[in-house]
C-alpha cells in the first residue's frame, strides 16, 4: 500500500512539475527567465515548485490594479496636459519622443513650471518633509516600501498622530512585507488617533495564487496637494546613523506645482487597491502654483502595467543622450535592453559612468553586479564603487537636461514584479544639481579598471557567474 501511494505521489508530481513548465513556456517570458525557472523547477525537486508557485507566476495579464476600473480617478481637474499640447520650447528636439513614449506606455502626461529640490541625505530628506508634515492643512497621503520601527519612524509616527488629531485627513500605505517588522502597537497607536493605515498586499498563503512576489516599492509623501516628495530613500534610521554598511547615501526629490498632482493621482490608485474607495474630489488636486520653466513626467510601473515603463523610459533616455550620461544605482542587474543601451552609448562616445556601492545588503546581488561589470567596462562605460557607507540612490542623469529620480532600481525585479514610481525631470537646473551630487560622491569611490577587474581571482569570477544564473529571477 505505502508503494502503491509512492508511485501515485511521484506520477502526480510528475504531471504537476510537467504542467507547470507547459505553463511557463506559454506565458512567453524572456526566455532566459523562463529557461531560469524550468532550471529551478527540475534542479529542485518539490522546492522548485514550491518557489514558482510562490513566487514565479506572472499576473501582468490580470492587471493586479485595474486601471480601467479607476478611469474616473483621471477625470478630475488635474493640472496636466496632453503630449500634443506640450509646449515643445521645453523639450529639446531629441526628447521629445521620450515624452511620448512614456505619455503613450504609462500614460505619464507632462507638468509644466514646476519648482524641483533635490535632496541628497537622510538629514535634510526627512527634515523637509516632516517640516512638510508639520504644516499639513487639509491632508497628508504617504506611502513608502518600509516603515522600520525605529527611532526616525516613530517619529514619524508621533507626528501623523499629532497632525490625525488636529483634523488633518491622514492616509497611509504601507507594504505588507517591506514593513514586515512594524509592531502592532505601531500601527494600533495610529489608527486609535485616526490615521487610516493600510497593508499593500498582505500575505495569504495560497499557493498557487499568491502574490508575495509583487510588492509595493513606491516611495510618495503628498501634502495637501501642494507639496510631493518621491525618491528611493525609506522610512528607516539607517539613513542617518547608518548600521553595518555604514550611513546609507540616497536621494530625493521635492516638488511644489503641477507635478505633486501627478504622485497625489498615483497615491490615490494604490489607495483605491487597498481600500476599494474612490477618492475623486477636487480638494485633493487644487490649482497649482507656476514656478520655473521645466516640465516633469510622474511615471509609474509594475504588474499592473501594459508595458514595462519605467525600463523602457530609461532605455530611450540613455539612447537619446549625446554628451554623457551617469548612473547611480544600489543593485545593477540590467535587462539585455537597458544593458546593450548601455554599451551602445559608451561605444558611441558618449561619457557612460556607473556608480554602485562596493558592498550593498545583498551577496546575491552584489555577485550579480560584479558580474555585469567586465563587458561594460569593456565597451567604455567608467565604473566606480562607492565606500563611503551604502549608495542606495537610484538617480540617472544625461546632457545637463534629464534627470531621473525614483524608487526603482537597475534590476528584474523593479522593472516587472514591484510596484515602482520615478520622475523624470526635463530641466538644466536640476541636471546639474545632480551632476554635481554624482561628482561629490564620485570623490568617496574607487574606480575600477579593465585590467584590474579582469586579473580577480578565478574562483570570484566563477562565483560571481554562478550567481548571475539567477539574475533574472533576483
Amino acid at each position: 500500500m505505502t508503494r502503491i501511494l509512492a508511485i501515485f505521489f511521484i506520477v502526480l508530481y510528475v504531471y504537476t512539475l510537467i504542467s507547470t513548465i507547459s505553463v511557463v513556456l506559454l506565458e512567453n517570458r524572456n526566455p532566459v527567465k523562463s529557461l531560469s525557472w524550468i532550471l529551478v523547477l527540475i534542479l529542485l525537486p518539490f522546492f522548485g515548485l514550491f518557489f514558482y508557485l510562490l513566487l514565479g507566476q506572472n499576473f501582468r495579464k490580470e492587471k493586479i490594479i485595474s486601471k480601467k476600473s479607476i478611469r474616473r480617478i483621471s477625470e478630475r481637474p488635474v493640472a496636466s496636459h496632453d503630449t500634443e499640447l506640450l509646449n515643445t520650447n521645453k523639450i529639446r528636439g531629441n526628447h521629445i519622443n521620450l515624452v511620448k513614449l512614456l505619455f503613450k506606455n504609462s500614460e505619464a502626461t507632462g507638468y509644466t513650471d514646476n519648482k524641483i529640490e533635490i535632496l541628497s541625505d537622510g538629514n535634510s530628506t526627512f527634515r523637509s518633509m516632516f517640516e512638510s508634515i508639520k504644516n499639513a492643512k487639509e491632508h497628508i497621503h504617504i506611502e513608502f516600501f518600509i516603515f522600520e520601527d525605529d527611532k526616525i519612524s516613530n517619529q514619524m509616527r508621533e507626528l501623523l498622530i499629532s497632525k490625525a488629531n488636529e483634523g488633518v485627513r491622514v492616509r497611509m500605505i504601507y507594504d505588507f512585507i517591506g514593513s514586515w517588522f512594524l509592531s502592532k502597537r505601531y500601527l494600533y497607536s495610529l489608527k486609535k488617533a485616526g490615521v487610516y493605515a493600510r497593508p499593500f498586499l498582505p500575505f495569504k498563503l495560497r499557493l498557487g495564487r499568491s502574490k508575495i512576489n509583487f510588492r509595493n516599492h513606491r516611495k510618495i509623501l503628498v501634502v495637501d496637494g501642494k507639496i510631493g516628495f518621491t525618491g528611493g530613500l525609506n522610512v528607516a534610521d539607517r539613513y542617518i546613523y547608518g548600521n553595518a554598511l555604514g550611513k546609507w547615501r540616497d536621494t530625493f526629490v521635492r516638488f511644489e506645482g503641477a507635478a505633486v498632482h501627478g504622485l497625489q493621482l498615483l497615491f490615490l490608485n494604490d489607495w483605491y487597491f487597498v481600500e476599494r474607495k474612490l477618492i475623486s474630489d477636487s480638494k485633493y488636486f487644487p490649482e497649482p502654483q507656476k514656478f520655473n520653466d521645466n516640465l516633469v513626467q510622474i511615471v509609474s510601473s509594475g504588474p499592473d502595467t501594459d508595458w514595462e515603463s519605467i525600463m523602457q523610459g530609461m532605455a530611450a533616455a540613455i539612447m537619446s543622450a549625446t554628451k554623457y550620461i551617469y548612473i547611480q544605482t544600489p543593485y545593477f542587474v540590467p535587462p539585455d535592453v537597458i544593458l546593450n543601451t548601455i554599451q551602445i552609448a559608451a561605444l558611441s562616445g558618449v561619457d557612460v559612468r556607473l556608480m554602485v556601492p562596493v558592498k550593498s545588503d545583498s551577496r546575491l546581488s552584489d555577485g550579480c553586479t560584479s558580474s555585469y561589470l567586465g563587458e561594460i567596462l569593456e565597451a567604455g562605460v567608467r565604473v566606480f564603487r562607492y565606500e563611503k557607507g551604502f549608495l542606495h540612490s537610484k538617480a540617472i542623469v544625461i546632457d545637463d537636461f534629464i534627470s531621473i529620480v525614483g524608487s526603482a532600481n537597475m534590476d528584474e525585479r523593479s522593472f516587472t514584479s514591484n510596484f515602482e514610481v520615478n520622475a523624470f525631470v526635463y530641466d538644466s537646473e536640476t541636471a546639474i544639481q545632480l551632476k554635481n551630487l554624482y561628482f561629490g560622491d564620485s570623490e568617496f569611490c574607487k574606480e575600477i579598471t579593465l585590467e584590474s577587474w579582469n586579473n580577480r581571482k578565478r574562483s570570484q569570477k566563477l562565483k560571481e557567474s554562478i550567481t548571475r544564473l539567477f539574475s533574472p529571477l533576483v
